[in-house]
């Protein structure tokens, strides 16, 4: 090859490389679709706050006085999980691929916090999405009067995702 042709495959090696370069680094491209606001607003409901943070949805809800007490430890764990294992946190991973997990925090009416719980993107998939969903509707409908499926419930989620407790509601030997 002569010699002129040196500084023309010189330049397109260097276009090439930088448009290998600017791929790599995402070169403009939108990442993976994450939630805006409106997208969260109401999804679990008028009383429930849903926001991004980083790529995670954080959702926070209050669980009222009453309830913590009647149903003490039990209640206080089973809280977040009614939310997390929900059409809507399924709906919400499906949609927007960025978002790589959804946290969900229960509050007792002064703010302090009751529980807390993690699930990754990834963490179920199609059958035990269905799994946590039916246990979860379960024992939201018919756990009053049959406390075995909330306990179901709670046993699944410790099982299935990350958790935390407050030790004002939950002892740690429990």
């Amino acid at each position: 090859m002569s010699g002129r042709w040196r500084p023309a495959r010189r330049i397109l090696s260097l276009l090439v490389a930088a448009a290998a370069a600017t791929a790599a680094c995402g070169g403009g491209e939108p990442g993976p679709a994450l939630p805006s606001p409106d997208d969260l607003r109401g999804v679990y409901g008028e009383d429930v706050r849903a926001e991004l943070t980083g790529n995670v949805i954080d959702v926070t809800a209050v669980q009222e006085a009453d309830q913590l007490r009647r149903g003490g430890q039990v209640w206080a764990k089973f809280g977040p999980y009614v939310y997390l294992f929900s059409p809507q946190t399924r709906d919400l991973l499906e949609t927007f691929e960025g978002v790589g997990g959804v946290r969900v925090t229960t509050l007792d009416e002064q703010g302090h916090r009751v529980a807390r719980v993690l699930l990754e993107r990834g963490g179920l998939n199609s059958v035990t999405w269905r799994r946590a969903i039916a246990l979860a509707g379960r024992a939201r409908l018919e756990g009053t009067n049959r406390p075995s499926y909330v306990l179901e419930l709670i046993e699944y989620g410790e099982e299935t995702v990350d958790y935390e407790y407050s030790p004002r509601y939950v002892r740690k030997d429990s």
